[in-house]
């Protein structure tokens, strides 16, 4: 059982320089929801993952080869390392703080039994070792009440090996499941005004989009694809609108989130309703893994990729 939760860590880690083996150029970019306009703001010589904005719209946050680096969101900026000490092992699951100051990270650390993935919290600006929140693994971080006071997250343990949605009080204590359901449960995001938590479950079969109250209760299922498993979904900062990255069937299982697939990115008001297809894109793993909302609601980072010939 340690050796299938140690692949999926690492399956959901992504690998520092290759996915899936195959050697990639990713492309950083900015999608303008009302012009539907793209633009680079970086290529870059590998795989990195997951963007963040952070609140003040200053910096593009996002992890490479197991280091978190921050760059300006203009084209033509280059990145600068975020000294996190000992951690050296961060995967694609990290948040930003609300009010800026800080960021939790999930990385992967040595254990009797391999490689698994904790939770961490550190300054923004690093330089001081992070602060180990999560006793247990394996846990991915996603989530980060707008007051600062609990994290979501992903876990996986002996007694629940599918993966359920926990929360765990920011300052450190004893964790709480929210989520009981049959199969994987991922992506925990909280809305702006902190009163749902967002996430994906594969309880029907096909994993789509869920809300839940932020205790847990009145689970609700939101998107109702047919033809594609929807993964992922970010609420804008405004709480108005919610964007989502989705596999097409046939591709992967229902349970899996892979990278170098032909995915598309889709977005619905918050409050449920029709969605529609922003773009499509060749990604998966790595494009759009957290929250990457600009603080104007109006466009949002993703990473595409190509492979190396």
């Amino acid at each position: 059982m340690r050796n299938w939760i140690l692949a999926l860590s690492l399956l959901m880690a992504g690998s520092a320089f290759a996915q899936n083996g195959v050697q990639v150029i990713s492309t950083l970019e900015i999608y303008d929801i009302q012009t539907g306009e793209r633009t680079v703001v970086k290529e870059f010589d590998g795989t990195m993952e997951a963007p963040n904005w952070s609140p003040d719209g200053k910096w593009l946050l996002y992890n490479q080869g197991g280091r978190l680096y921050k760059i300006a969101p203009e084209p033509g900026s280059e990145p600068t390392i975020i000294d996190m000490k000992f951690v050296t092992r961060c995967n694609n699951d990290h948040v930003i703080s609300a009010d800026g100051k800080y960021i939790g990270m999930s990385a992967n650390a040595k254990t009797p039994h391999g490689y698994n993935s904790y939770i961490y919290i550190a300054p923004f600006e690093g330089g001081v070792a992070p602060r180990l929140i999560t006793p247990f693994s394996t846990s991915y971080l996603h989530g980060w009440s707008p007051d600062m006071t609990t994290l979501a997250y992903c876990a996986m343990r002996e007694s629940d090996p599918n993966g359920d949605i926990y929360i765990i009080p920011a300052e450190g204590g004893d964790e709480i499941r929210l989520t009981t359901a049959e199969g994987l449960d991922d992506g925990p995001e909280y809305s702006p005004d902190g009163k749902h938590i967002w996430f994906n479950s594969v309880r029907t079969g096909d994993m789509q989009v869920w809300r839940m109250n932020a205790d847990g209760t009145e689970q609700t299922q939101m998107t109702f694809d047919t033809d594609l498993y929807s993964w992922f979904p970010h609420v804008s900062p405004d709480g108005k609108k919610v964007v989502y990255l989705c596999f097409h069937k046939g591709d992967l299982e229902p349970n899996q989130h892979v990278a170098n697939k032909n995915v598309l990115l889709r977005i619905m008001p918050a409050e449920g309703g029709t969605p529609r297809t922003l773009f499509e894109l060749f990604g998966g793993q790595g494009t759009i893994n957290v929250n990457s909302w600009a603080p104007d609601s109006r466009r949002f980072a993703f990473v595409s990729y190509r492979i190396k010939q």
